[in-house]
């Protein structure tokens, strides 16, 4: 009795572990109808099958897709939405459909879309933009003077002391033997200052000036200069600098889109926060970065010649350094068509302090109390090729927008600004920097005048020639 009972006992023992074998590995129902989906570029719903007597889940984790449902139990129809495709593209992604331990993976493809341009676009045209490197476009601008103080006057072309810019004095920089004018210029006379709409008088005044320029066979480059220091470089001022940055240049850009490629546009100036000279925080220069990309973006937006355009950007407060620390490249949809600008005014002391306490500079300084303890001839060349290294040498023109140094009240001064003034434009030159004197029109101490902007006769014949004639 008791072998019959135990043989009983495991008979059912045995019994139950194949019947719960056979119940784990009863097979379950998971088809999917397909296993591919391709949708043409614009928005599309196409339906997939799943046939199951499981729970099943959809996993998608691209955007421009939405599944619905996108989880179940049993048989269901599956909708797959493919948003429109705004890129000239093809786009593509894979979706699992998953249920346990199974998965069927989805392929889907998007055809590419037309480009969505804004209704003022125009399509591109390259007449008139010669197909050349920018590095040889740059080149070809040889040496540059500024229009200081005058049209980015705040209050009006006057304002700060110098007469209305005259043909006269443009055909005399011209005669002289400058070949490029850089034209400063603050835009903000808005005739609808809350949509930043331009002033059509302003407008048009500036286009004459440019005129001046473009009809003398010269290089322009037109930029937003400091226009009342609105362009602070703050995550807190991001946003509306950015919509105010990309509103007013594409109206300048439409404006003068069909200018050949002797006019060049500079997105901005010196961009710092307000009074703040030190190195820059993250913060500051990533926001610089981004208003230079708003640039070249509203620029290229606009289509026709802008299309090909050469575009200038700065480094942070166009400094040498800072561009080497901290500038980033924008994207452009054109390749070989920007360029890099900086500024110099080093030493300080010499070249911008308003005293007497330096007067002098280089090799040939006889005073050593009178001489800055930096900045004489090792260190221009050093910036120099700090530029060349980083940009020209990778195909990237780097433009100094602006340099010079003062006059000053010491008698002995003015040979040193000679000697100064040659050095600089020779070793930018060397180093395959365009170099662009700072005039603003100043005569007396403590100016960069080199011409009378009344009559555009030479200042400083002297000092133009030490700049213009360069080995």
């Amino acid at each position: 009795m008791k072998f019959t009972f135990r043989l009983l006992a495991v008979l059912f023992l045995v019994a139950s572990i194949i019947s719960s074998c056979e119940e784990e590995e009863k097979p379950f129902t998971f088809l999917v109808s397909t296993n591919t989906l391709q949708f043409g570029s614009d928005e599309e719903t196409l339906q997939l099958t799943v046939t199951s007597d499981q729970q099943w889940e959809v996993e998608n984790d691209v955007f421009w897709i939405t599944v619905s449902p996108s989880q179940g139990s049993g048989n269901a129809q599956i909708s797959i939405k493919a948003a429109l495709n705004p890129t000239a593209e093809m786009r593509s992604t894979v979706i699992n459909v998953r249920s346990g331990t199974l998965i069927q993976p989805i392929k889907i493809s998007q055809a590419a879309g037309e480009p969505q341009f804004p209704a003022y676009y125009i399509p591109a045209d390259a007449s008139g933009m010669r197909d050349i490197p920018s590095l040889y476009l740059a080149g070809e601008m040889g040496i540059g003077w500024n229009l200081g103080n005058s049209l980015e006057a705040i209050g009006g072309e006057t304002a700060w002391g110098n007469p209305k810019t005259s043909k006269v004095l443009i055909d005399a920089i011209k005669a002289a033997g400058f070949n490029s004018v850089r034209i400063p210029v603050a835009w903000s006379k808005f005739s609808n200052e809350e949509t930043f709409e331009i002033d059509p008088v302003w407008m048009a005044r500036v286009t004459e000036v440019v005129d001046y320029v473009i009809d003398n066979d010269m290089y322009a480059v037109m930029n937003i200069h400091w226009d009342g220091g609105w362009m602070q470089p703050t995550f807190a001022q991001q946003d509306y600098v950015n919509e105010r940055l990309e509103k007013m240049w594409i109206q300048i850009a439409l404006n003068f889109r069909d200018y050949e490629d002797k006019l060049l546009f500079a997105g901005a100036n010196e961009v710092m926060v307000e009074g703040d000279y030190g190195t820059p925080k993250p913060e500051y220069y990533q926001v610089q970065n981004s208003f230079n990309q708003t640039f070249v973006d509203a620029v290229r937006s606009t289509g026709g010649r802008n299309t090909y355009r050469n575009l200038v950007v700065q480094t942070f407060n166009t400094n040498i350094d800072h561009g080497v620390n901290f500038f980033q490249m924008p994207e452009d949809s054109t390749a070989d068509r920007l360029m890099v600008e900086v500024h110099y005014y080093d030493p300080y002391e010499f070249a911008l302090r308003e005293d007497e306490l330096i007067t002098q500079w280089g090799a040939n300084a006889t005073d050593p109390s009178k001489t800055a303890l930096w900045g004489g001839e090792a260190h221009v060349d050093a910036q120099f090729q700090k530029m060349k290294t980083k940009f020209i040498v990778q195909g990237i023109p780097v433009l100094m927008g602006e340099y010079g140094a003062i006059q000053k009240k010491d008698a002995e001064n003015h040979s040193f600004r000679i000697a100064y003034h040659r050095y600089v434009t020779q070793s930018s030159i060397e180093h395959g920097l365009v170099p662009f004197y700072w005039d603003n029109g100043y005569q007396g101490d403590y100016g960069f005048a080199l011409f009378d902007r009344n009559t555009g006769a030479q200042i400083h014949p002297d000092l133009v020639k030490a700049i213009l004639e360069v080995d």
